[in-house]
């Protein structure tokens, strides 16, 4: 097996369970066993640094306790493949969330040395090129979560109109991929108190009916149906990603 699918078929496990931590049936998700029993322990770290914030969704949405030795697995994480000063602004900002969280849930403020943190991005209010604008948003669904705040979630309070067509558009096209993680931003909105024009309870379960999921795809309809169950504005204080 290549270490790209190495990486891929470690990525799915790990969202698959993460998402049996959320729905559960199955137990708290345990990263250290999880990276201990895995077959390649390589490409378990790569899991982890590729799932990021989201692994962090059980602890924040159904309560689980965060165990100091899976503080160590992401960590151990970053130091296998280090964050890069000339990554992707989307990169450096999925890291960055994962450095708050990791600091927010054990105390853990390691990463927040090795992640740099991300630059003014002026391109993220600008929705004049809303298709383009949604790709850019649809990577960075891993903060449409508790707890974050920041430009990004700015962003998507300003662009509601545009994740609305995002959805729509990618329906249509059948990228039901990018469609939930698009979703999954206006169910994080929804919660926010903010007034929608596109009911994400429905365009979620039509994706979940007609799009079939992987173990991303999945999670991220998990994460998104957390959202919406939760009373509006209910949660812990918001910390800056």
């Amino acid at each position: 097996m290549s270490s790209h699918s190495a990486f891929a078929a470690a990525s799915d496990a790990l969202a698959a369970c993460v998402l049996g931590a959320l729905s559960g049936t199955g137990g708290a998700v345990q990263l250290a066993r999880y990276v201990d029993d895995a077959p390649d322990t390589l490409a378990a770290l790569a899991a982890v640094r590729v799932l990021g914030a989201d692994i962090f969704s059980p602890h924040l949405l159904v309560e689980h306790p965060f165990q100091t030795q899976d503080a160590a697995v992401v960590a151990k994480s970053f130091d296998a493949f280090p964050s890069q000063d000339s990554e992707e602004a989307s990169v450096a900002r999925r890291d960055h969330a994962t450095a708050v969280l990791l600091a927010r849930l054990s105390g853990d403020d390691t990463l927040r040395g090795v992640t740099p943190t991300p630059a003014d991005d002026a391109g993220l209010a600008n929705t004049a090129d809303w298709s383009g604008w949604c790709v850019r948003m649809a990577q960075l669904a891993p903060l449409a979560t508790l707890v974050l705040d920041g430009p990004v979630h700015e962003a998507a309070r300003g662009g509601v109109l545009p994740l609305c067509r995002g959805v729509s558009r990618s329906i249509l096209r059948r990228d039901f991929p990018t469609a939930v993680r698009l979703v999954r931003w206006l169910a994080w909105l929804r919660h926010e108190g903010v007034e929608l024009p596109l009911d994400p309870g429905l365009a979620a379960e039509h994706v979940f009916l007609v799009g079939g999921a992987g173990p991303r795809t999945a999670l991220d309809l998990a994460i998104t149906r957390h959202l919406l169950e939760r009373r509006p504005g209910t949660g812990v204080k918001a910390a800056h990603a």
